[in-house]
């Protein structure tokens, strides 16, 4: 009876803490009670559990130095100006083929820039014919998303940032891909 009791309380100890084993503080060594002497409670994560960001922070100021968040090298696109803004891109050094995607980074005036409303990124030409514009997000300080490469991919391929105000107007510049 004893081991049935404590592969139940062993089991609901796993599904109530998941499998993650980073972060975690080691279990107490006090005797655990039995199961009909503890209500279950809410547990609350710690607190340097609470927030994951899906990319982690990073100085950028130097793309090609910093390890990206997706476990590689960053590539350096370079800057250009589209329309009133000073734009500078990155990727992440990963593989670049058909149907995949590519980690981007955008710097609007060295962070997301005054007066940006939106910004969208598409892999391949100018008109976007058989690319995917993907809307980026705000994310450490940077407008990332990850941009889908269309497939088959174009003889002439470029990554193609479309930078709008707050009034609507939109400006188109494009980047090597360095591949």
């Amino acid at each position: 009876m004893k081991n049935v009791l404590l592969i139940a309380m062993l089991s609901l100890a796993v599904g109530a803490f998941g499998c993650k084993k980073s972060e975690e503080k080691p279990a107490s060594k006090e005797a655990p009670k039995p199961a009909a002497a503890n209500p279950p409670v809410a547990v609350k994560p710690p607190a340097s559990a609470a927030v994951e960001p899906s990319h982690a922070v990073a100085d950028k100021s130097a793309p090609s130095a910093v390890p990206s968040s997706h476990g590689g090298e960053v590539i350096d696109l370079g800057t250009t100006k589209i329309g009133a803004f000073e734009v500078r891109a990155s990727r992440d050094k990963v593989e670049f083929k058909a149907g995949g995607d590519a980690p981007i980074d955008v710097w609007i005036d060295g962070g997301v820039g005054k007066g940006v409303a939106a910004v969208r990124f598409w892999i391949g030409t100018q008109d976007a014919k058989g690319s995917t514009k993907a809307k980026a997000d705000i994310e450490d300080g940077t407008w990332h998303t990850h941009v889908e490469v269309p497939a088959p991919v174009p003889s002439v391929c470029l990554l193609w940032v479309e930078v709008e105000d707050q009034v609507g107007a939109k400006q188109t510049g494009s980047f090597d891909l360095k591949r």
